[in-house]
């Protein structure tokens, strides 16, 4: 198991009345525990939180007046990780993909897989299919995109991504999203916090991610390289960015960067273990199956993972 101490500050100037969807709480699942939590609203005006989807993202609503507005988030959460041998991890065929997985098999907003199919079977068609095939696709989107803020905007997609070859970790996740469902890979985005960044990347900040459905279960892929799979916290989960923003304001409205605090514990009593790079495919969703209460990985096999592992990369 791994434990995160996160809080979120966010500070926004109100030229007219607002209202805010915002998505940064972490999801409630079986995997990941949200132990203690706190919001504080300045000035205090009235919240309400709605959950939605599968798993289910949180989205807490406000609205307030004009002026300075400061959200306050902090909270504890704990995750339990199932591990597999990649050798053994395999895809799923259409014909047994469950009806609520499909939806991530077909083109979406910014994943617009049915205009690279040419370019998907040209690179992994030939491949043999299973965790290899994922994982290589993950691998190319990292060396073949350049991480360069500023390089793509909020409408981008990622058939634009590929033709300029850089951006930020949503485009990295969108370009690997659409190369996996231009194979027929059921693939969708997350996005919460990382843990384990270079801090030469800068201070922590919202991250996304991928998912890929194989072996009745969803597995972990970091495209960006940035993050550890044990180190990503969940918040939002979709078919692609417009599912899972993790602001939407309706108003006038001057924000600054978020600022987001996170610390991994460390506690050998509690089977608590801080976030490291290693071989096994790393999931925190079981779809349609799974048994949580056997998914965690003995502390004994943590102990000799983490010795035999290779010293963290960094981008």
């Amino acid at each position: 198991m791994t434990r995160f101490d996160l809080a979120i500050t966010l500070d926004y100037e109100l030229v007219t009345p607002a209202d805010f969807v915002l998505m940064i709480q972490p999801a409630r699942t079986p995997y990941q525990r949200v132990t203690w939590e706190r919001l504080h609203v300045e000035p205090a005006v009235e919240t309400r939180e709605e959950a939605h989807g599968s798993p289910a993202t949180r989205h807490l609503r406000l609205r307030a007046e004009p002026g300075t507005l400061r959200i306050r988030y902090e909270a504890i959460v704990d995750l339990v990780h199932h591990f597999a041998v990649p050798e053994t991890v395999e895809e799923v065929p259409v014909a047994r993909l469950p009806a609520a997985v499909l939806p991530y098999v077909y083109p979406s907003r910014y994943c617009p897989s049915d205009r690279m199919m040419e370019i998907a079977h040209r690179e992994f068609g030939g491949m043999a299919q299973g965790y290899g095939r994922l994982e290589a696709i993950r691998s190319w989107v990292e060396s073949h995109v350049r991480f360069q803020p500023g390089a793509s905007h909020a409408g981008t997609s990622a058939l634009e991504t590929y033709q300029c070859r850089a951006g930020v970790c949503r485009d990295y996740a969108h370009l690997m999203i659409t190369l996996c469902r231009a194979l027929n890979i059921p693939a969708r985005l997350a996005t919460g916090i990382d843990y384990g960044a270079d801090p030469a990347l800068g201070p922590p900040d919202f991250h996304c991610y991928v998912e890929a459905y194989l072996n009745e279960r969803w597995y972990l892929f970091d495209p960006s390289g940035i993050s550890p799979g044990m180190g990503l916290i969940r918040i939002g989960t979709g078919r692609d960015a417009a599912d899972v923003a993790f602001a939407t304001l309706f108003g006038t409205v001057r924000g600054s960067m978020p600022r987001i605090e996170i610390r991994a514990d460390d506690d050998a009593r509690e089977g608590v273990v801080l976030p490291f790079r290693h071989g096994y495919a790393v999931s925190t969703d079981a779809g349609a199956g799974g048994d949580v209460e056997n998914d965690e990985l003995p502390v004994a096999l943590f102990a000799q993972a983490r010795s035999v592992c290779a010293a963290p990369r960094w981008r």
